[in-house]
């Protein structure tokens, strides 16, 4: 479990003020500061992804997940696996815990996101420890305490059930051959999440390929989810606005944008700022069109 914040690395008439001039690294603990949670729309996609999560959740095989960039993918991975309500409650915990995230205990998730340059020590021991976290709170949810001598259950991850690993794309051979070891180690279902071609790519494996038992291609948004999400996140607020003009700006972000969930949020930003800057509170064509101009545009 996380240590309680109070703890220090400071002893008696120390200020710490050699961390202002010395050359030291950054300090990584439990779980990031607590950031504002993104809006999250349960799309078709995403309730496709669910069911294909809890399918392999359910038979403990290795799932395999592509899509392009910013369509959604580790929005989907982290919003079912609780991973937000994961992250503040781990960091919250100090001398009192609060109760474990429902959404945690329920689908009983971790979720591992390799660095670009990950070692295999770093991987060898990142796995583990995400998955060894969830089967903890698990046994502390239940029992009101974690002692893994006693209660056995936890041991090896035993109460964990699924491990998503985001960015797949960065592990390397011998990083995708300790997945593959993890994963014969352990009762629990894998998810690879990565980029288009990746499936091609891990045929070169065929000790890794020969587990994947279910593949999920995720695919950008529809035309009518696209124009719902749209609607949502740029109403119609003001009364005088024009409902052509609106309507021929939302299918105009609509055609530059194509379903790409975060190209759509970059570029719905971008109009906001615009608004605020002039005190505009309709939406047109022309707005989205200086939107647009004032944004590099990128898949």
């Amino acid at each position: 479990m996380p240590p309680t914040k109070k703890l220090s690395v400071l002893g008696k008439d120390d200020d710490g003020r050699r961390f202002l001039t010395g050359t030291f690294d950054e300090v990584n603990s439990a779980a990031p500061h607590p950031h504002p949670v993104p809006s999250f729309y349960s799309t078709r996609e995403h309730r496709r992804f669910t069911e294909f999560a809890d399918t392999v959740r359910t038979h403990r095989y290795i799932g395999l997940c592509w899509g392009p960039p910013g369509i959604g993918k580790t929005l989907s991975a982290r919003h079912y696996a609780g991973v937000d309500s994961w992250e503040r409650w781990q960091y919250d915990v100090g001398d009192t815990v609060g109760p474990v995230p429902p959404r945690v205990l329920e689908v009983r998730t971790a979720f591992y996101t390799p660095t670009v340059a990950a070692t295999i020590k770093q991987i060898d021991q990142g796995l583990p420890r995400a998955c060894q976290a969830i089967s903890y709170a698990i046994d502390y949810d239940e029992l009101g305490l974690v002692d893994p001598y006693v209660h056995d259950a936890s041991r090896s991850s035993g109460r964990t059930e699924l491990l998503i690993i985001d960015e797949a794309d960065r592990l390397k051979s011998t990083g995708l051959e300790q997945v593959r070891d993890y994963y014969d180690r352990h009762h629990m279902g894998v998810i690879l999440i990565g980029m288009p071609g990746i499936e091609k790519r891990l045929a070169r494996y065929p000790q890794l390929y020969s587990r994947i038992g279910f593949a999920h291609e995720y695919r950008p948004l529809g035309p009518d989810e696209l124009t719902a999400v749209l609607t949502t996140r740029l109403p119609a607020q003001h009364a005088d606005h024009d409902p052509i003009a609106h309507a021929t700006a939302l299918a105009t972000i609509a055609r530059i944008t194509a379903g790409n969930f975060r190209l759509l949020d970059r570029l719905a930003t971008q109009i906001e700022r615009i608004q605020t800057i002039n005190d505009l509170h309709t939406l047109t064509p022309e707005l989205v069109g200086a939107a647009r101009e004032a944004l590099l545009i990128g898949h």
